[in-house]
């Protein structure tokens, strides 16, 4: 349980205009949170700053592209200079990409996906760590199941978040005397409209979720679970059943796990 646990706490979140971000941010101002939102798309952030105020959060919204490092450190340091103190970072901003390697006719989408994923953690990391040194707070990072595994189609956006997991599974280490811990989250498949913004073989947009959106993960839920694994100090959670079998199962028969990864996304799952 996480009652009382981020109650009065200055909570930044990136990627927090929609999904996952923004349903993370509901539930921290229902706990009482204060809370520091940053994404790109200004419109959309207002819309969340001002229906986290109306659940009774204090709330400072900073628009944010996570891809350009003076962006992160400007978010910290209007963080700093509002509330005065940092006691979690949630670095959930991301980006996906449906497409085969092969078919990849836009080689620079794999810069754009490191720069948002895996630089955007990193750097606001940086800047945040000095307050959360001083706070003995909490670093979460929200990856994905193929940070663990590589899934094909997927293999830029795997890249990213197998990326976030050497630096945040090095970065706990680090940090084990601070009194700083760090979570991983590794979500499946989880009803947002992050496909929407996913990118193709092209680089552009892919407009439509290439999944059975009946076998996937609500993002209330997926928020939950996220937040119970922060107020825990758990080191890392992995949110479905059938994935935590994957892992045992590929230290075993590898091969099997890549033929059933390769089946799945075959039949659009």
């Amino acid at each position: 349980m996480r009652a009382g646990v981020f109650r009065d706490k200055i909570v930044v979140i990136t990627g927090a205009s929609a999904g996952i971000g923004l349903e993370i941010a509901r539930q921290l101002a229902t706990d009482g949170a204060a809370l520091v939102l940053a994404a790109r798309s200004a419109p959309l952030l207002e819309a969340a700053a001002d229906e986290c105020r109306a659940l009774g959060a204090r709330v400072l919204h900073v628009p944010t592209d996570v891809a350009e490092r003076t962006q992160c450190q400007a978010l910290i340091e209007q963080a700093i200079a509002h509330f005065g103190r940092l006691d979690v970072l949630i670095n959930n901003a991301g980006i996906s990409m449906h497409a085969r390697f092969d078919e990849l006719t836009d080689p620079d989408a794999a810069e754009r996906i490191m720069r948002i994923n895996y630089l955007g953690s990193v750097w606001c990391t940086y800047y945040a760590l000095p307050h959360l040194k001083r706070s003995r707070g909490r670093i979460v990072a929200v990856s994905s199941l193929t940070g663990i595994n590589g899934v094909p189609t997927r293999t830029l956006y795997a890249a990213s978040k197998h990326a976030m997991k050497g630096f945040f599974d090095s970065l706990r280490i680090e940090l084990r005397r601070d009194g700083v811990s760090v979570t991983v989250v590794y979500p499946g498949f989880v009803a947002t409209d992050i496909a929407h913004r996913a990118l193709a073989a092209d680089g552009g947009l892919l407009g439509e979720r290439p999944v059975d959106k009946g076998a996937v993960m609500s993002a209330t839920e997926c928020a939950r679970l996220t937040l119970e694994a922060a107020a825990g100090r758990r080191r890392e959670l992995v949110m479905t059943g059938i994935a935590r079998i994957g892992i045992l199962l590929k230290a075993f028969v590898p091969g099997l796990v890549d033929r059933v990864a390769e089946r799945k996304v075959s039949r659009g799952r």
